[in-house]
């Protein structure tokens, strides 16, 4: 399994996608520092709102357009019939694969946040005294780093579904049913309310099925908590993250078990 990881991290390497979108999302930090000047009084909470946005989208794009291409290039390349004579199990060229994919996403977002928090401690430096008091939090927050954290658990899910729809279906299918998951997923919680504005009841039975069938993503998102040093309790952090644990072993079981039965003939 860390062969196949290793293997897989460097073709991701390989890949100008990744670097692409770190590229651009370093680009949008420092865009957010011109931006912000253009505000009065809000230019950190622009700086820090921008910052996030462009870690989780550019973040969402890697783990999409890598992940759902880890399986099936290795199918239309034929390159899949080698690696399974060696002796790895298809459950292990699953896991192998998502390993490899996470670690470069871990990696790609270490890179976007370094330039983060550069741009915030230049912001710090540039800034008097007087505007820092009135600052809800200080720019080089820590408390910024529980945001980027439950950024990655995220991405680390929908890396998971992304190789889930990967290994039945064709790359553009995968790409559109993982990203409508990711948007769907932020608004499950309504989904729990739709019975208290549908009166049709096997509608509303539908809508709650689907709330605890699709991933809930929006107890990821604390961007707003920590940009207003709002609280952010240890246990949301604690059971969001065994969530993201939780759902993602469930659905690389359901992928290892769909690529085990695939015929490649």
């Amino acid at each position: 399994m860390l062969l196949v990881a290793g293997a897989a991290f460097k073709e991701s390497v390989r890949d100008r996608v990744p670097y692409t979108m770190v590229i651009f999302a370093v680009l949008m930090m420092a865009a957010s520092y011109l931006i912000s000047q253009m505000t009065a009084g809000q230019d950190l909470k622009i700086i820090k709102d921008l910052g996030l946005a462009a870690l989780s989208i550019f973040g969402l794009l890697i783990a999409v357009f890598i992940g759902i291409g880890l399986v099936s290039k290795e199918v239309e390349k034929k390159s899949v019939f080698a690696l399974l004579t060696k002796p790895v199990t298809r459950t292990e060229f699953i896991l192998g694969k998502y390993v490899g994919l996470v670690t470069t996403l871990i990696i790609n977002l270490t890179v976007m946040t370094v330039a983060y928090y550069g741009v915030l401690f230049y912001m710090d430096l540039t800034t008097s005294a007087t505007l820092k008091a009135g600052w809800p939090a200080p720019a080089l927050d820590p408390r910024l780093l529980i945001a980027i954290v439950l950024i990655v658990a995220e991405l680390a899910l929908v890396t998971a579904v992304a190789l889930f729809f990967s290994t039945f279906s064709s790359p553009l299918l995968a790409a559109l049913l993982t990203l409508g998951l990711w948007v769907a997923g932020h608004f499950n919680g309504d989904l729990r309310q739709f019975e208290n504005v549908m009166d049709v009841k096997w509608v509303a039975w539908i809508a709650r099925g689907l709330y605890y069938v699709l991933p809930n993503l929006a107890p990821f998102n604390v961007k707003a908590e920590v940009v207003y040093a709002m609280p952010v309790t240890p246990s949301h952090v604690a059971y969001t993250l065994l969530y993201a644990a939780v759902y993602s072993g469930v659905l690389l079981t359901a992928a290892a078990a769909i690529f085990r039965r695939r015929d490649f003939k």
